[in-house]
């Protein structure tokens, strides 16, 4: 398995009961403390870190125009709609 690309270090301070339960479970693990903060990072983008990146990713493609008029949107909607009940009736 490739290595992932890493960043320069960075410094962190965490309380101290924090850094305790990372040494612990890295010590549990046989792993290094920064592997089990790089996971527990991993596991809050996926977690609440995506919601967040969602939002802003929206928020930049409103800010470059990437929009729909929400009455065009409906329109759009109800006029795939009005096609499905169509092909259903010709079925």
């Amino acid at each position: 398995m490739a290595k992932p690309v890493l960043s320069d270090p960075i410094a962190l301070r965490l309380p101290e009961d924090i850094l305790r339960d990372v040494e612990t479970i890295a010590a549990a693990t046989e792993r290094s403390r920064s592997w089990v903060i790089v996971r527990a990072l991993k596991y809050y983008l996926l977690a609440e870190g995506s919601d967040i990146l969602e939002i802003e990713a929206g928020r930049a493609e409103v800010r470059n125009g990437q929009v729909m008029d929400f009455d065009d949107l409906l329109d759009e909607l109800e006029a795939m709609n009005a096609a499905d009940a169509k092909r259903h009736d010709a079925a």
